[in-house]
């Protein structure tokens, strides 16, 4: 029988883990309050920490005290485990999964990234050219670059609105100085969240934790609150990135929800009816009816104190008028109309197997442990979530088209050859926006 436990050790680290008997696998992550919305200064200026977060990540990697960064690859490879991390704009997580026999060397190997980093003056100089490589190769990805345009320009000058990466600037800027201040003030056991999903004993799990990381806090802790976004303010609300390439990539943002509000259910039905899957509209008019994009696709974004909903496609030079009119028409459409109940109701059959499908490994048990603790959140079993799922209504869809599908809050952003037909296409845009 499945079960969660938590536990809360002196220092301050919480401990959250499923216990899941039928599994040989056990997933543990390492979660940090360390992400870009957390950087000082943003993008400009001296001191600029624009893309610390990630940095860090990458340099825990190159070699603790204890071991180098080729020694940490054979150690996970000789038990079979795989090893990474990711950081985003609100946590970073590093994350192990391994059979159950190899618990404790997982949760050692764990700390020994997290809390022994060697954090080496050369091994810093050779990452900032490796990570302004994975800048430069965002910048080269016009789908990447539209979207991360399109969320500088809906969170303006919050926090919310800097790039995870940084620039290429602010990196080559960084110093060991700056990120030995950055894990003093963020790495502190307080902020940190061990999760764990599989088969082990939970007894077991909190004697190697403890021992692993109970080290002191340093200090008294300073409360650092995720920013509050006011997105929609005055400011610019379309862009258009003149770049030689041969496809045109648009993308819309209107206002959505944060992670925790009931309309994030709402808006999931709604998503998938617009552009969330094949049977969306988009897809079938603009892809399927007219065969002007190959990649055409809706998508929410959530974060703890805000949200938004993106509409995409890529399409030929020729053809970017035509299909942002299509775009604007349909999500018209639905603004003045709603989404039928037929929709919704394969939507809820498409987000029941969806869901449940991508529960079927410890791994997706142990990231949304680790989330939900981390932020405070109510942690959801598959029972409740399901049963949200199956709360939708289109009484409950409508109620949220106000909100998002308010054109006059619209962001745009678009990249490629736009220099000739900018004016006709910043046209639609405004005039969808009245």
């Amino acid at each position: 029988m499945d079960m969660i436990f938590r536990e809360t050790l002196k220092n301050g680290l919480r401990i959250v883990g499923e216990r899941m008997e039928n599994y040989r696998s056990v997933s543990i992550g390492c979660w940090v309050k360390a992400g870009s919305v957390y950087e000082n200064f943003g993008l400009g200026g001296a001191g600029s920490e624009s893309g610390v977060s990630h940095f860090i990540e990458h340099m825990l990697f190159k070699g603790t005290n204890k071991r180098s960064a080729a020694e940490i690859a054979e150690e996970i490879d000789a038990i079979g485990g795989n090893l990474n991390a990711f950081t985003s704009k609100e946590c970073t997580c590093f994350y192990v999964k391994v059979i159950d026999e190899n618990l404790d060397a997982a949760v050692e190997l764990l700390s020994d990234l997290v809390c022994n980093s060697r954090l080496a003056e050369d091994d810093i100089e050779r990452e900032k050219g490796v990570v302004t490589e994975e800048i430069l190769m965002n910048e080269d990805s016009p789908e990447d670059l539209v979207h991360e345009s399109l969320c500088s320009l809906y969170y303006g000058k919050n926090a919310y609105a800097w790039p995870v990466l940084g620039t290429a600037e602010s990196v080559s800027a960084l110093t060991r100085d700056m990120l030995t201040g950055y894990m003093a003030r963020r790495y502190r056991p307080e902020n940190m969240v061990i999760s764990a999903a599989g088969n082990f004993d939970p007894e077991a799990l909190v004697r190697a934790v403890t021992k692993a990381f109970g080290f002191e806090s340093n200090g008294p802790a300073r409360e650092e609150a995720l920013p509050q976004p006011a997105p929609g303010e005055a400011g610019e609300r379309f862009r258009l990135i003149n770049k030689d390439i041969e496809q045109v990539h648009i993308a819309l943002a209107f206002p959505g929800f944060r992670s925790e509000d009931p309309g994030q259910y709402p808006l999931h039905m709604l998503n998938n009816a617009v552009g969330g899957c094949m049977s969306s509209r988009l897809f079938q008019n603009i892809r399927e009816k007219n065969g002007m994009a190959y990649s055409v696709y809706s998508a929410p974004t959530f974060f703890m104190t805000s949200g938004y909903f993106t509409l995409y496609a890529g399409t030929g030079e020729k053809q970017a008028e035509q299909v942002l009119s299509l775009m604007l028409r349909e999500y018209e459409a639905v603004r003045d109309g709603g989404i039928t109940e037929e929709e919704i109701e394969r939507s809820k059959r498409q987000m029941r197997t969806g869901f449940l499908l991508g529960r079927e490994n410890t791994s997706a048990h142990s990231s949304a442990l680790g989330r939900s603790e981390l932020f405070g959140t109510k942690y959801l079993t598959d029972e409740e979530v399901l049963q949200k799922i199956e709360g939708v209504t289109k009484e409950s869809v409508d109620a949220i088209l106000p909100v998002v599908c308010d054109l006059s809050k619209m962001r745009a952003s678009l990249v490629g050859k736009v220099g000739r037909s900018g004016k006709k296409l910043t046209a639609l845009l405004e005039n969808a926006g009245r």
